[in-house]
């Protein structure tokens, strides 16, 4: 019968109560890491929802965000994995992601990583050759290959082994035949 008069009167529903135990669970991890390692840094929390799937976003701002940012953002992806790590531990049914982010710099790699990607594109398109991209992590390649996904003109492969590998950027082989069936259309129009 409570299950039936929480849904007449709008009591907490099992999803409301998991997302303040997340939030909670998220709030203490990260007030205690930033207390003992006396990080002048606070945060915040905000939720958003990403394929009808939960996302807590913790972002960070402060005296050492530096810190933070140094080394391509290792210590953010620390973060983000400890806490993930820390919510599965506690509740392991929970399927809410954590992303953690310092003022910005999520966005700002992105965009980094676009543009030099590009560069290479186009130098991949002006040569008709090969290029490669330094070796990148997991999460980073897979903004690199999802860019260039969106030109037919380039196919991108990930070579090496180990979690850290290089990206190759080659021109498809019918990319120099469509520069060359463009020029003519415009010379016959």
């Amino acid at each position: 019968m409570v299950g039936f008069f929480s849904k007449l009167f709008g009591g907490n529903s099992k999803k409301d109560s998991g997302a303040a135990q997340v939030e909670k669970l998220i709030k203490q991890s990260v007030d205690g890491i930033i207390e003992r390692s006396k990080f002048n840094l606070s945060f915040k929390l905000t939720h958003t929802e990403e394929n009808d799937e939960p996302v807590v976003i913790v972002n960070f701002e402060g005296k050492d965000e530096e810190l933070l940012k140094e080394r391509e953002g290792q210590l953010i992806d620390s973060f983000q994995l400890f806490l993930k790590r820390v919510v599965q531990h506690h509740l392991p049914d929970d399927k809410t992601n954590i992303v953690v982010d310092c003022n910005g710099y999520r966005e700002e790699s992105s965009q980094a990583l676009v543009d030099l990607a590009e560069k290479l594109k186009s130098i991949a398109l002006e040569k008709g050759k090969s290029v490669y991209f330094r070796a990148l992590s997991p999460k980073d390649r897979k903004i690199v290959h999802q860019y260039l996904a969106n030109d037919q003109r380039v196919k991108s492969r990930s070579i090496g082994e180990g979690l850290f590998k290089k990206i190759k950027i080659y021109p498809t082989k019918n990319s120099n035949n469509n520069a060359h069936d463009d020029s003519q259309e415009e010379a016959t129009e």
